[in-house]
């Protein structure tokens, strides 16, 4: 079950096709997979079209002020008034695993044909695309039992779990949950020892490693982010 979703504010963004290319990405891949987000995604999107119709056209409101319009009609709905999105038949890739929609244009059959780069025997990363705004949208793949070393954030991480569950010292992590972290975050994630996690990422900056060897890898990190 999915209990960690984008911001009510990131959904309307999302919705209003406002939200900047490497978090819409994160959002479309956890969305998929989420029928809460979905729902609540088709209610805005209903919505926005109704306060969009009902504006005279020499009145103009700023973004904040339609947001907030937004979400008290959003309050105002039965949960039973909820949008269905329908659901296209997945694609399931040769290794078993469901590549989101979102990423068949970078996946043309499996996760195995992507180049991966060992960070260490555990832990493997592909970057996907580098956006305009200097973000880094990737890929994580770590093997059952796999850690993390432990790192800081010098930016902002959105994570969605595509495959497999890791915990951190906040919580939790399965299918189809959505993570965000910043620069007031230290964490060490360890991926559960029943099956891999593979995690797609965009990183507005390069993390840090804090751990006292894993330390010497961070130029490679920051190398490897700006180069894309």
């Amino acid at each position: 079950m999915i209990k960690h979703h984008p911001t009510p504010e990131m959904l309307t963004d999302y919705a209003s096709g406002s939200l900047r290319l490497s978090h819409a990405l994160c959002v479309a891949a956890h969305i998929e997979q989420c029928e809460k987000c979905q729902r609540q995604v088709g209610q805005l999107e209903s919505l926005g079209a109704q306060l969009f119709e009902s504006q005279t056209p020499n009145v103009k409101q700023s973004n904040d002020t339609l947001k907030s319009k937004v979400f008290d009609l959003i309050e105002q709905l039965p949960s039973d008034n909820a949008i269905t999105v329908a659901e296209s038949r997945p694609n399931v890739c040769s290794d078993g695993y469901r590549v989101p929609r979102t990423l068949r244009q970078f996946i043309n059959s499996h996760y195995g044909e992507l180049q991966w780069a060992a960070l260490s025997p555990s832990i493997k990363f592909t970057t996907l695309l580098k956006d305009k705004d200097g973000s880094q949208i990737a890929l994580s793949r770590v093997k059952a039992g796999g850690k993390m070393p432990h790192h800081r954030h010098t930016g902002e991480e959105l994570t969605v779990v595509l495959e497999g569950a890791f915990s951190d010292e906040s919580g939790l992590y399965r299918k189809g949950d959505f993570v965000s972290r910043d620069n007031r975050h230290k964490h060490k994630p360890m991926v559960t020892k029943d099956a891999e996690c593979i995690c797609l990422m965009v990183l507005d900056a390069p993390i840090e490693f804090t751990g006292l060897f894993s330390r010497l890898l961070n130029p490679l990190v920051k190398r490897n982010h700006a180069a894309g």
